[in-house]
């Protein structure tokens, strides 16, 4: 089993706090509540409990024309699983020099040893401030990258990615990438099945891996020039077969190096890589829901044999597909319903 995978015990959900800062985003404050809210286990209880904090109990000012009221101060921080800093438009000395305020250094005394930590967007600032991310890969808003860099020289910024992920630290860059990080995490706790669950119920794409570019040229194809969406979602349903580069041009009526351009515009990775990601996900969900043997699922997932297979899932997931399997249909990751028909190999496509 990966060592970063955390799955929480069977009889308390995992506690998610939320550390609601000056100048904060809404957008990106609700973004954990969204997602770990909506994870659920077989018998539909709650997977997680999400509860927010502020540096004190009362009003905390956002960067909208409203504040928000948390009823809890710090020391609810003492009670985590899992600390999630969202973004803030007002960091002051964080921001500006690297350094903790004494209202923020205080805070943060709370959180235990091996404490998940998560920021969304600029609230790596405060993870770094901390000394969290020294020596560690992580990621912040584009636009703040540089900046970023400067002022934590000890930490390996990637402006290139959506999010990060070093086991108990994990950080995302702006806006909706927390969306893609909150995912992760379920997905890393609880399996393919209940995230894709909360993907769907949140209507948001179910996986955008983390490595994918957070800046991409063209995220809209230009007008009268074809995209490469449909040509994406004739490739989803013959991930089982096996697929040429130009099988996808042809879809699209374009050049094989007209297409792998504009595909990398548009997803910002390229159509081997996303090809890859893609039947990884289709493993784990035949991995989770089924029995099928390695050999079936190698195929079915577009793999070929089962040596591919584990290739794969160990470079991508940290464990052998034996492994993942063990892990996750042990915990009855799957949020379907028990009472629900059988899965087939066609269902988990």
């Amino acid at each position: 089993m990966d060592s970063r995978t955390q799955i929480p015990s069977e009889d308390s959900a995992h506690r998610v706090v939320v550390l609601a800062l000056a100048g904060l985003l809404p957008f990106e404050l609700g973004i954990p509540h969204r997602i770990f809210g909506r994870a659920k286990d077989r018998a539909g209880r709650p997977l997680y409990e999400i509860l927010t904090c502020g540096l004190s109990a009362g009003q905390v000012p956002t960067d909208a024309d409203f504040a928000i009221r948390v009823e809890h101060g710090p020391e609810l921080l003492a009670t985590a699983d899992t600390v999630v800093v969202p973004a803030s438009y007002e960091l002051g000395p964080v921001y500006e020099h690297g350094r903790l305020t004494d209202e923020l250094a205080a805070a943060l005394t709370h959180v235990r040893p091996g404490t998940r930590l998560v920021s969304i967007c600029t609230g790596g600032y405060v993870l770094a401030a901390a000394g969290y991310l020294d020596g560690l890969r992580a990621t912040t808003h584009w636009a703040h990258a540089e900046h970023f860099q400067r002022l934590f020289p000890r930490v390996l910024v990637d402006a290139d990615v959506l999010y990060t992920d070093d086991g108990d630290v994990l950080t995302s860059a702006g806006v909706a990438a927390g969306i893609d990080l909150c995912l992760h995490i379920v997905r890393r706790d609880h399996g393919a099945a209940v995230a894709n669950e909360v993907a769907r119920r949140t209507v948001v794409p179910p996986h955008r891996d983390g490595g994918q570019a957070q800046f991409i040229e063209r995220p809209v194809p230009e007008p009268q020039r074809t995209g490469t969406a449909s040509a994406r979602a004739w490739l989803l349903e013959r991930l089982h077969e096996p697929i040429r580069l130009s099988d996808l041009a042809r879809q699209e009526a374009v050049s094989v190096r007209t297409f792998t351009r504009r595909f990398r515009e548009e997803v910002g990775v390229s159509p081997g890589e996303w090809i890859v990601a893609q039947r990884v996900e289709r493993a784990r969900r035949l991995l989770e829901l089924t029995e099928l043997p390695m050999e079936r699922v190698a195929r079915e997932s577009g793999f070929g044999t089962a040596q591919s297979l584990r290739k794969h899932v160990q470079a991508a997931l940290g464990v052998s597909p034996t492994g993942y399997r063990r892990t996750f249909r042990a915990v009855g990751g799957s949020s379907l319903s028990p009472d629900g028909p059988p899965v087939d190999v066609a269902s988990a496509r």
